[in-house]
């Protein structure tokens, strides 16, 4: 299924985020281009594609950490505050001097100077206890597993208790368990009503717990219901349009 050339327009209060026309790049050279549609509130989305399709560029424009280029995305009645990001594993410092309680309760909004009260120091006991971390309060960050590295990401996540969520590989090197325990938690907060959007490489994770699917490679290859998606046919046209694509190609016109 692919995207409606008019999806984008929709307005942002009724859909959570839309994009309209967006493309999005370093440098003046785009890794997304011309993308449009929504992410409808509520929903879990997953974003997919082969290497280097633009996902990860296209995460951190959800999260309002990446600009367009050209177009917009719209985030009408979502203030940055409503918005969560979690980042690849990778992109964590775990030589950095910090335990386990002290990361999770970074993701809080803690009161003047910075002070703990004890409602936040009670909410990161809860969230720890919810993705299996309780005992790991002072256990140094870089002495984790993957797993609990995971874990432990999705508790500072709960943290901030935010109404728009974007994932950036969320299961990437962890167990299944972990993966299950996890999943879970996301269908938990999209019954609370949050959107979750989250870049995923597993297609049976994907058809099994996301109902909505992007598929990207560099641009949309489709988007809507996960099994209209997730086709032979378009896993085959995003493979070849993501090795057609010139990394060197200069902006387009139509972007700039």
């Amino acid at each position: 299924m692919s995207q409606s050339p008019d999806s984008g327009a929709a307005r942002a209060k009724g859909c959570g985020v839309a994009l309209q026309n967006v493309t999005l790049g370093y440098d003046g050279h785009p890794a997304v281009h011309h993308l449009s549609g929504d992410f409808p509130a509520g929903s879990m989305t997953a974003i997919c594609g082969p290497n280097g399709a633009g996902k990860s560029t296209l995460a951190r424009a959800l999260a309002g950490a990446l600009k367009p280029i050209g177009g917009a995305i719209l985030r009408e009645g979502l203030p940055a505050r409503a918005i969560a990001y979690l980042p690849q594993a990778a992109e964590i410092d775990r030589t950095f001097p910090m335990d386990v309680f002290d990361m999770v309760v970074s993701g809080a909004r803690v009161g003047l100077f910075g002070a703990l009260g004890a409602r936040v120091r009670e909410s990161a006991e809860r969230a720890l206890a919810a993705v299996g971390l309780q005992g790991f309060e002072r256990r140094p960050i870089g002495a984790l597993s993957g797993g609990q590295t995971q874990r432990m990401l999705f508790a500072r996540l709960m943290m901030q208790d935010a109404r728009f969520l974007v994932l950036d590989e969320p299961f990437a090197a962890v167990d299944e368990r972990t993966t299950a325990d996890l999943t879970a938690l996301l269908e938990r907060w999209r019954g609370e009503g949050r959107t979750i959007v989250a870049v995923l490489h597993d297609l049976a994770e994907v058809r099994a717990h996301f109902r909505r699917t992007l598929l990207l490679a560099r641009e949309c290859v489709a988007w809507g219901p996960t099994s209209d998606v997730l086709t032979a046919d378009n896993l085959a046209r995003a493979r070849r349009m993501s090795e057609a694509f010139d990394e060197s190609a200069a902006a387009c016109e139509r972007a700039a």
